[in-house]
């Protein structure tokens, strides 16, 4: 990784007690993918990453969405260095009067304060545990991760406290705390998701481009296995017509791995996110633009048939419809049942 340095500049963050602003110089992410990528594309765009210090008064976020399967997250930063194009979480930076585009990927939040925070709430009087989402709203393990070890220091106190934690993540640096996540993983309290997208690291490049490889990734997810961790592979977002040939792929290399669960989830795009990608695909796709977007609003249709961009709607939201989405899942679950990794989630 390129050397870096702190200097304070003094904005602060909008929603915390205090922050500090700190501006990293100019580098290549945390140098992930720079193995087969370099190879083919040379290196990536260095971008001047700002991290702002934020001390926000609770650390656990309570949702009660009845479509979702976890009750409770932590997100140990605010953005994201990975810049997909297509998170779903791009529109939250909107809220600090920052940009879904780049802001998102080089203006970001780290809570340094997470551990604290999250031991005082568990031994609150009353406090009624259930497992600990980490990965919802941004990479846990995106590159900073290795300055500011929230991550770890969050699972640390979960250790301590014997709380059940799950994290999802599209970066084998999760294996940095391999040595937690076992000891965890011997007392049944963890399971990890890693997300892979596509085989081709070219494609990868252009939809992920700070994110480690996904040879990295698989191989992150084959480590876990071998160190009886509960992996599972998420092939999310699936991208009609631009990455969704890769799912028996991926599907049949997690198994070779010993992965004995994956799921995969439509493309997603809420608010500034869907002008963002339609951007990107004139960009990087400009002939395959119309199919791709087609498709899109036609696995989001509304109830009188009518296409749209997204589905904000719960339960609805993560159950595409339409003939394109009934390919994909049975072409989804006919590569698990190939592969022998029993029921898709």
């Amino acid at each position: 990784m390129a050397a870096s340095r702190d200097i304070v500049r003094g904005r602060g963050a909008q929603n915390g007690d205090a922050s500090t602003r700190f501006n990293l110089p100019a580098r290549e992410a945390d140098g992930d993918w720079r193995d087969e990528r370099e190879a083919i594309d040379g290196p990536a765009p260095k971008l001047r990453t700002e991290v702002t210090i934020e001390t926000p008064r609770s650390i656990l976020s309570f949702n009660q969405s009845p479509d979702i399967a976890f009750d409770r997250s932590i997100n140990a930063y605010r953005g994201c260095e990975h810049g997909c194009i297509y998170c779903f979480a791009r529109p939250t930076h909107a809220f600090l009067d920052l940009s879904p585009g780049l802001d998102f990927e080089t203006k970001l939040f780290a809570k340094p304060n997470a551990a604290d925070m999250l031991r005082q709430t568990l031994a609150k009087r009353g406090y009624k545990p259930r497992p600990i989402a980490m990965g919802t709203n941004t990479d846990p393990y995106q590159p900073i991760e290795e300055r500011y070890r929230i991550t770890r220091q969050v699972l640390e106190v979960c250790l301590d406290a014997r709380h059940p934690v799950t994290i999802t993540t599209k970066s084998d640096r999760v294996l940095s705390d391999l040595d937690l996540i076992e000891e965890m993983a011997r007392k049944r309290l963890i399971a990890v998701a890693i997300s892979v997208t596509s085989l081709d690291p070219h494609l990868s490049r252009l939809i992920e481009p700070r994110a480690p490889s996904p040879a990295k990734r698989l191989a992150a997810l084959g480590r876990l296995v071998e160190a009886s961790v509960p992996a599972h592979c998420s092939i999310a977002p699936v991208i009609p017509a631009i990455t969704d040939d890769a799912m028996e792929g991926i599907v049949a290399r997690a198994a070779e791995l010993g992965v004995r669960s994956a799921g995969w989830i439509a493309l997603r795009l809420p608010h500034e996110v869907a002008p963002l990608f339609r951007e990107w695909l004139d960009i990087h796709f400009p002939d395959r633009k119309d199919k791709v977007m087609s498709t899109v609003r036609s696995i989001r249709a509304d109830a009188t048939g009518g296409g749209k961009d997204n589905d904000p709607n719960f339960f609805s939201r993560m159950k595409p419809t339409g003939v394109w989405a009934d390919l994909f899942r049975a072409r989804f679950q006919l590569a698990c049942k190939r592969a022998g990794m029993g029921k898709p989630v």
